[in-house]
């Protein structure tokens, strides 16, 4: 935003206070952000670049101010697999508030008061009711996304236009829910607002793209009774727990009593995400000069990543599948760069190896 002529600058107030500035950059990594609510993705970025004393910082998906939990935080080179971590299933817990719409689809946003049919349907909902609408928006789904979301429209974000009162319309994509349920029984809350509503938790599994809020405005246009998010949690990043994240504020007392950042390495990082296969010193060489070294099978990773590999190779050591991204290690246990293959040869399509 631009300030007008001597206009004094507000310095905003974050939940984790003034951090300590690092004394020397952190190595490359990923560290796992438990985010705080209200806060962008954006201004936790922002945070670990002072933390980590580099500006090469990313996030591997963005969560709304509103949300919090699981954040994956790419440091140095390893801004280079937010990419492919952006493309991993999640998984979330939410409150749904049957009863109301909002215009943000979530509490953030202007309540849309229901009418006299939305209020005589919610009387008589049940929860076996619930769950049949809550299956049906389960598998793969056409889903368009909230008009309030960071999608572009003509080059600019669609919550930008819809706060700018522009009617924005987004086409619907399709999605993929592998888990959707009830977690709580449903419970009529008059407190929230003037009328009653029905609120309750889920627990959601997703693909890259999914708005569990507009999952939740589905869930209530189905219902015929409106529907909005009050809350969400971000618990999985693949394997990757929110249980295992630390906060900005514990980071900066890491920081502040010069002990190492919670990191995970690119290796480790490697390991999880891609089959891999073993390379030669000269091979390393070559991979690093963007030369093609022979196809050789790959090792499967300790799980299989979405869309890699066929579900069904699951159980297997080795494969000769052609996934496509294998991860090229050393000897050493270090890992030199991404590939893909290209007949009877593997390309290397992204370096990870110190320059």
């Amino acid at each position: 935003m631009k300030r007008s002529p001597g206009q004094e600058y507000q310095r905003r107030i974050m939940p984790w206070g003034d951090l300590p500035r690092a004394e020397k950059a952190a190595p490359s990594g990923l560290i796992l952000i438990d985010k705080d609510q209200g806060v962008t993705s954006h201004d936790v970025v922002g945070a670990m670049r002072r933390l980590a004393g580099t500006r090469k910082v990313g996030h591997g998906g963005t969560l709304d101010p509103m949300a919090t939990g699981l954040l994956t935080i790419g440091i140095g080179r390893a801004t280079k697999l937010l990419t492919y971590l952006s493309g991993c299933e999640k998984t979330y817990r939410a409150t749904i508030c049957l009863g109301a719409n909002t215009n943000t689809e979530d509490a953030d946003g202007e309540i849309i008061m229901p009418d006299a049919a939305a209020r005589s349907n919610l009387s008589t909902l049940s929860a076996a009711v619930i769950d049949r609408e809550i299956a049906a928006l389960t598998g793969e789904i056409m889903q368009v996304p909230a008009s309030f979301s960071a999608l572009k429209v003509n080059g600019k974000r669609a919550h930008e236009l819809a706060r700018a009162g522009i009617h924005v319309e987004l086409a619907a994509r399709k999605v993929r829910i592998s888990r959707f349920v009830r977690l709580s029984e449903p419970k009529v809350n008059t407190e929230l607002f003037e009328f009653p509503v029905v609120v309750f938790d889920v627990e959601v599994s997703c693909s890259a793209g999914t708005y569990i809020r507009s999952l939740a405005r589905d869930l209530g246009a189905a219902l015929q009774v409106g529907a909005h998010l009050r809350m969400l949690r971000r618990i999985k990043v693949r394997s990757w727990s929110v249980d295992a994240a630390k906060s900005v504020a514990q980071c900066g007392d890491m920081v502040a009593a010069r002990k190492v950042l919670p990191m995970i390495s690119l290796a480790d990082c490697c390991r999880m995400l891609f089959p891999r296969i073993s390379v030669t010193a000269e091979e390393a060489r070559l991979l690093g000069s963007g030369q093609f070294i022979p196809y050789r099978r790959s090792v499967l990773p300790s799980e299989l990543g979405d869309g890699l590999l066929d579900p069904k190779l699951e159980s297997y050591a080795v494969t000769q599948e052609v996934p496509k991204v294998v991860a090229a290690f050393t000897d050493a246990g270090e890992v030199v760069s991404l590939l893909s293959r290209r007949g009877r040869y593997y390309k290397p399509d992204l370096q990870l190896a110190d320059a």
